[in-house]
């Protein structure tokens, strides 16, 4: 049956009305970005119920969690490098903190720049891009990469720490300088964090109908542990349980963890360092959430979440005792695998479990805005998992981390990690038996080895093609 002719010319007029030069084009949306500094998986909405954190869970409740999110570097900077360009770390050629992303990929265009290119306002806030620069101005704006991915920038490495320490300990007796505690009097904002958190949602406000993004940088729980007293005082000594080792871990390779003077310090921590480091990890957490609770609340007050795209991630994961270290950069699940959500309009909420990688985040960000990004990104876009939730991820993700002239990879399928190491050892472990990779198989499965050291082979082989 054809349609009547009213329907018809009605069609052809509102055609011609979208198209007319007068017509008011579709609204941008807004992207904020909330990257945290050394955040694992320690949250109530991944399951922790020891550590307190209502206002990211209260996020989560209304974004898809991706309860299996991959990182493809374990330190700060070549992973924001990599998930603020698409590119995996071999592709950018940042792999430790010294090396700016500029210095390498001069012309590269990251994902705040092409949404600030499409004509949103763009500022950062705290740590996005690794900071440096110390009380260089310019150093400092280099290193935060302004101008070309931010209208404007503001760092908070160099804010004081404010008031008076009410409590506080060095863990290593002086052999790791940033390996201490603090229990402060004051308030959130006498502390970096909070003045990132008062900073974003001013901006935020002040921006008014103009579309934006904006990156609020969020630097605890990484060190030095220094947060307001309250929040220590959320978890009373000695009450928080301690990781315990099965008794037939298997050793680990040695560049795998526990070496340098870190591991030397680590292996030296009595029950109560442990403790105290994992109270003031806690209240650090803690602390930051109540940070993004203000950031959280001003979407609120302003009715901005129907035209908002909320990320929010940690750089990478980390170990709190696991295999004795109490730090990043290694290739096991702890150091890999990190918090990552998304809250979209039009999304419903919801648990992904499927393999995702971070290099992913550009495409989707870019997907959900309507832009083109870069032809060589090295993730694809996320959209079909915010539409289901339930449907399959990725294959494998990959990781990588170097030891000086040496470099460990690792990739994470749906059931195994394997790693190999440039000195020979490998690393194969169960996830549908031994979560917690303490026990190596390698040796029990020279098949499956190989098949996955191919994989790895095939993936680390594919070309790295220049970006305009």
């Amino acid at each position: 049956m054809k349609p009547p002719l009213s329907f018809l010319l009605c069609a052809l007029f509102a055609a011609l009305f979208a198209s007319a030069p007068g017509a008011t084009p579709p609204k941008k949306l807004n992207v904020l970005l909330i990257a945290v500094d050394d955040l694992r998986d320690t949250l109530g909405c991944y399951g922790n119920t020891a550590v307190k954190t209502p206002h990211i869970d209260r996020l989560a409740a209304r974004a898809v969690r991706f309860d299996r999110a991959y990182v493809q570097y374990t330190v700060c900077n070549p992973s924001r490098s990599s998930f603020l360009t698409g590119l995996r770390p071999d592709q950018t050629g940042v792999t430790d903190n010294r090396t700016m992303l500029r210095d390498r990929l001069p012309a590269v265009i990251t994902l705040p720049q092409l949404l600030k290119e499409d004509g949103r306002h763009a500022a950062a806030f705290g740590k996005i891009f690794h900071l440096g620069g110390g009380r260089d101005a310019a150093l400092r704006a280099k290193w935060m990469d302004l101008p070309s991915s931010w209208h404007t920038a503001q760092s908070f490495e160099a804010t004081p720490l404010g008031r008076k320490k009410l409590a506080g300990r060095d863990l290593t007796q002086g052999k790791l300088a940033w390996c201490n505690w603090a229990a402060m009097d004051g308030d959130d904002d006498d502390q970096p964090d909070g003045q990132i958190a008062r900073a974003v949602s001013a901006e935020i406000e002040n921006l008014g109908d103009r579309p934006w993004i904006i990156a609020a940088g969020f630097m605890k729980p990484h060190d030095p542990f220094v947060a307001p007293q309250k929040y220590f005082d959320l978890y009373p000594e000695g009450t928080l349980a301690l990781h315990r080792p099965p008794g037939d871990q298997t050793p680990a390779p040695p560049l795998a963890v526990g070496f340098g003077e870190l591991g030397t310090a680590f292996g030296r921590f009595t029950d109560r360092e442990r403790q105290e480091f994992l109270r003031a990890y806690y209240a650090c957490t803690s602390y930051m959430d109540a940070q993004v609770g203000r950031v959280l609340a001003t979407l609120d007050r302003l009715q901005l979440w129907e035209n908002t795209i909320v990320i929010f991630l940690g750089d990478h994961g980390y170990h709190l005792g696991e295999r004795e270290w109490w730090n990043k950069n290694t290739l096991f699940e702890r150091s890999c695998r990190a918090p990552f959500l998304i809250a979209a309009p039009g999304m419903k909420p919801g648990v992904a479990r499927g393999l995702v990688e971070f290099v992913d985040l550009y495409p989707t960000i870019a997907d959900l805005c309507g832009l083109t990004p870069p032809p060589n990104l090295a993730g694809q876009s996320l959209r079909p998992l915010l539409r289901d939730p339930a449907a399959p991820g990725k294959p494998a993700a990959f990781t990588l981390v170097t030891r000086g002239t040496a470099r460990g990879d690792s990739i994470r399928t749906e059931r195994w990690r394997f790693t190999r190491w440039s000195d020979g050892a490998v690393e194969l472990y169960d996830h549908a038996t031994d979560p917690g990779e303490d026990r190596n198989v390698a040796s029990t499965q020279p098949d499956l080895v190989r098949t996955l050291s191919r994989q790895l082979s095939a993936a680390l082989a594919r070309p790295a093609l220049p970006q305009r």
